[in-house]
């Protein structure tokens, strides 16, 4: 592999001001020469055009339609096939040297097929990024309780809330922000593209498990995410794409004629909680984190 490839993937729909922030505090999150790939989702603001027009380091590469988050990332590292991908959402803002830490992190473990920092929100508080692979039982779990009981057991233990951040292996990591090596990207074919938008990175941590590798996640390196800057303008289709995308992941764990009735179930109690969602508000936004970003500071 050669170390000196760094390519920066960003998927963007019409990103506005973040493309900026994100561009200029990549500057300051590593020491390392980088190109930067904006996958464009069919962005109307014009957002893209100038970043491309302005800064030398950026290219930008429509990719013919709103493919949804992983089918653009495969679009932009289709040709990268060498050294290291960040996959990133343009409303992220990199801490200084954050991303060096990841590489950093990465020369520490040589299996790992992706990084993950700690994320934090805008209002400063920790966002659980790095989490245990979902299963039936803990989803369940999860789902029904996180949003009126968010610290329930099956909450925590999927989120792993329990204890300071520590660096190591997750089951998953948050694809708002990932290093990988290129190697292990396209050795799995990048993200399914069959999910739209939520649980492609679900999907991605448990085929690098099974392929070998480890999702390690790297609370020492910190970035800010504001989230939801594209898919707030269409939240009703998200809700019902982020259901959608559960069910798709939860029902090929179970497969199979005989375990018809239990995705049956599993798909009825995904629908009912949408439709709840829609009416009860705190439904859709599921459990708050539990954990303050002081404790980063036992970890790094």
């Amino acid at each position: 592999m050669t170390e000196s490839v760094l390519t920066v993937s960003v998927v963007t729909y019409s990103p506005g001001r973040h493309l900026d922030v994100f561009l200029d505090s990549l500057a300051t999150a590593t020491t390392r020469p980088y190109r930067v790939i904006l996958a464009d989702n069919g962005s109307t603001d014009g957002a893209p055009e100038r970043a491309a027009e302005q800064r030398p380091e950026v290219t930008l590469l429509p990719t013919g339609g709103n493919l949804g988050y992983g089918a653009a990332h495969n679009v932009g590292l289709a040709d990268r096939r060498e050294g290291w991908l960040v996959l990133a959402n343009p409303d992220v803002r990199w801490e200084p040297g954050s991303l060096d830490e990841l590489l950093a992190a990465a020369s520490r473990w040589p299996r790992g097929g992706a990084f993950g920092p700690a994320i934090l929100s805008a209002d400063g508080a920790l966002y659980p990024s790095a989490r245990e692979l979902p299963t039936l039982g803990r989803g369940i779990g999860h789902v029904l309780c996180g949003w009126w009981w968010p610290s329930n057991p099956w909450t925590a233990g999927y989120r792993r809330e329990r204890g300071s951040p520590a660096e190591g292996p997750a089951g998953w990591l948050s694809g708002s922000c990932l290093l990988m090596p290129a190697e292990a990207f396209h050795r799995l074919g990048g993200f399914d593209d069959s999910y739209f938008m939520y649980f492609e990175d679900v999907d991605l941590g448990a085929r690098l498990g099974r392929a070998g590798w480890l999702s390690v996640h790297v609370p020492s390196a910190v970035v800010v995410h504001e989230g939801g800057h594209a898919t707030s303008r269409a939240a009703g289709r998200m809700l019902d794409e982020h259901h959608r995308s559960a069910y798709r992941y939860l029902s090929r764990l179970y497969p199979g004629r005989l375990k018809t009735p239990l995705r049956a179930v599993l798909g009825a109690g995904l629908w009912g909680r949408a439709a709840l969602s829609r009416v009860v508000g705190r439904v859709g936004q599921g459990a708050a984190p539990q954990r303050d970003a002081d404790q980063l500071e036992t970890s790094t």
